[in-house]
């Protein structure tokens, strides 16, 4: 599908005056995806989480972070793409999911990552929308398409990735 010269006007007039945002982008599975560092908390070593029964089996379990149990995420098993194995680069970022429209009600999640690469500054001129079909994952987990030196990134909707609400159904 061929985007007009008007569709990519009304782009332009929409993107001029918004400042790039920052986005961590980390491997998995081969693929390269990235969320808005707002949403990440720390970035820590792997280390293998606490099974809990009963959970989904995208929860691999929980870690004790200062105190709190933190439930860690496999987003190999989310997206349908297979476990994450534990390499010698995997590591886990801490990040906080909003729930409500008011920027509260937010849940800390770890994310089991094969690598994570670097923190690069996306303009909104260079995000593409999510792609109606031959995405690897749900076009719902996708916030947008960054371009950055000439290849795509998938820029993650983490909210939408770890919705409480829909996890809770996969755990009946």
């Amino acid at each position: 599908m061929e985007i007009s010269v008007r569709q990519q006007q009304d782009k332009a007039a929409l993107t001029v005056g918004q400042p790039p945002r920052q986005y961590l982008t980390f491997t998995l599975n081969g693929e390269m995806y990235a969320v808005e560092t707002l949403s990440v908390k720390e970035i820590i070593e792997y280390g293998a989480p606490t099974v809990v029964p009963m959970m989904p089996a995208s929860v691999r379990g929980v870690i004790n972070l200062r105190g709190a149990a933190v439930p860690v995420f496999d987003l190999g098993i989310r997206f349908n793409t297979g476990p994450t194995e534990a390499q010698r680069r995997s590591c886990i970022i801490i990040v906080e999911s909003i729930d409500g429209e008011d920027g509260t009600g937010g849940h800390v999640f770890g994310l089991i990552v094969d690598a994570v690469n670097a923190v690069l500054e996306i303009s909104a001129a260079d995000i593409e929308p999510p792609p109606a079909f031959g995405a690897s994952i749900r076009s719902d987990f996708i916030a947008g398409m960054g371009k950055v030196d000439g290849r795509f990134v998938i820029l993650l909707e983490i909210g939408r990735v770890l919705s409480a609400d829909e996890l809770a159904a996969t755990a009946s």
